[in-house]
């Protein structure tokens, strides 16, 4: 769809990519004020209030709104869903099993799936909401319960079909936005690739990059080995980040990571939604207050649905990236779950809805790749984002805008306890366990010893599905 031509006056890419959300879940009720049409007239594809999943009698259970006034409103939907692949194949299609090819989901299995994983989450004294219950699944967020978002959203570009990589969980979809490639891999056992990456690409090409973490080293330092081994020149914190904004010294691509302690602002569920709008809010001001504004391209995406409800089924076709064997005899033929990413820049016109043609394939984690290596003239790293659309064509303004779609807006605070306060994180966790793997103060082991160790790691599903 893209061609690039309306890149040429983008000289920074900014991506924050946050966790485990789905489209409907946080930006459904976008414009279902206006019968999910945006203000340009361009149809959004929302919710209308009357989807619904069965319960495990068979009920039908529908969506419903979470508003600023909904008990643990920002701690929903109350409990960690299960993410894994066999998780998702069970929202999707009402079985861990996979479907046969080309099968279109059903999307009916939500309320049951996330029941089963209540029920060992319960056993296994995993912190939950007091009070969840299997239809909060189904609850998906007003635009004034997420006013920071929804704003943006209504004030540049939002796209209604936009997909994770893959249908699983989040290690092997932040691959694919960062190589576009899991290397075969389907779960978070595997937590580094011997891959090149995009940051190695643009290496390369003499092309500027860094990656940030929030209030620690970014887990993606210890994920390639082309990151890994770059000068740490390349790496900083949020603070760097917003400094760096200011003094308009961001280099060409910047990739931001949120904090990932269960009282961080990743909006892991079912950690603290609220932090994640201030970080939101934080990213976007530091951007739009400093000198490269005019000539900045930031995308805010998540990298997988994490069990949250949408009702629209992934896209088959997609387009394996390489011939790696699949973990689970998948073949990297369709995508992951929707998931909410917004497109803002002052050469975007507000109340954009930004899709591909209908038929053709969709835009994915991938297609940042995509749109990086058109403005750059980089080359592909895979057979996937080789396939991927880029989204150049969505800077249709010649003149930067000057308003700012935030002001009057207040971030909204959570105004309760956070249930999982005491509890270390998964990605925490294999942020620490990296960290102590690769840090300079540590041996450095070898990326193939370290894939090979991973292998060999006897690691319990969190989904646990069978």
């Amino acid at each position: 769809m893209a061609d690039g031509t309306n890149l040429a006056a983008v000289n920074h890419v900014v991506v924050l990519m946050l966790e485990n959300r789905s489209f409907d879940h946080m930006l459904g009720y976008l414009y279902a004020g206006s019968g999910n049409v945006s203000p340009s007239g361009q149809p959004f594809e929302g919710l209308t209030g009357n989807e619904s999943c069965p319960d495990s009698t068979g009920k039908q259970v529908g969506v419903y709104q979470i508003t600023p006034s909904t008990p643990n409103a920002y701690f929903m939907p109350g409990a960690d869903p299960g993410e894994g692949y066999k998780a998702t194949n069970n929202q999707l299609w009402g079985s861990d099993n996979p479907p046969a090819s080309g099968t279109p989901a059903t999307m009916q299995g939500f309320v049951k799936d996330f029941a089963y994983t209540i029920t060992w989450e319960t056993n296994d004294k995993w912190t939950i909401v007091p009070g969840t219950t299997a239809d909060m699944i189904m609850g998906c967020f007003t635009p004034e319960a997420l006013p920071v978002m929804s704003a943006l959203a209504r004030g540049y570009a939002v796209c209604d079909h936009w997909y994770a990589s893959a249908p699983t969980e989040t290690m092997p979809n932040r691959a694919f936005a960062i190589a576009a490639t899991s290397q075969g891999h389907m779960d978070d056992v595997t937590k580094t690739y011997t891959c090149p990456s995009i940051f190695g690409a643009l290496t390369k090409a003499g092309v500027s990059w860094r990656i940030f973490g929030y209030d620690r080293q970014p887990l993606t330092r210890y994920d390639f080995p082309d990151i890994t081994s770059a000068d740490a020149s390349h790496f900083g914190l949020f603070t760097d980040f917003q400094a760096a904004a200011a003094a308009g010294t961001l280099p060409a691509y910047t990739f931001l990571e949120p904090s990932w302690p269960s009282t961080g602002n990743s909006q892991h569920p079912n950690y603290d939604v609220a932090l994640g709008e201030q970080l939101i809010h934080d990213t976007y001001e530091a951007l739009r207050g400093g000198p490269g504004w005019p000539q900045t391209l930031f995308v805010l995406t998540y990298d997988e649905h994490g069990g949250c409800y949408d009702h629209v089924p992934p896209p088959w076709g997609a387009t394996p990236p390489d011939s790696t064997a699949a973990e689970f005899g998948f073949g990297f033929d369709r995508f992951g779950v929707r998931v909410p990413t917004l497109l803002i820049s002052p050469l975007i016109a507000p109340g954009t809805v930004y899709r591909v043609p209908a038929g053709s394939t969709p835009l994915d984690h991938t297609s940042v790749l995509k749109t990086i290596q058109q403005r750059w003239n980089v080359p592909s790293l895979t057979a996937r984002d080789a396939a991927a659309p880029a989204f150049g064509d969505v800077l249709t303004l010649t003149t930067p805008r000057t308003d700012d779609v935030l002001a009057g807006v207040t971030v909204p605070v959570s105004g309760a306890a956070n249930p999982s306060a005491g509890q270390i994180s998964h990605l925490q966790a294999i942020h620490d366990e990296l960290v102590a793997r690769y840090a300079p103060a540590a041996p450095a082991a070898a990326p193939a010893a370290i894939a090979a160790e991973e292998a060999a790691t006897v690691v319990q599903d969190p989904d646990r599905h069978p």
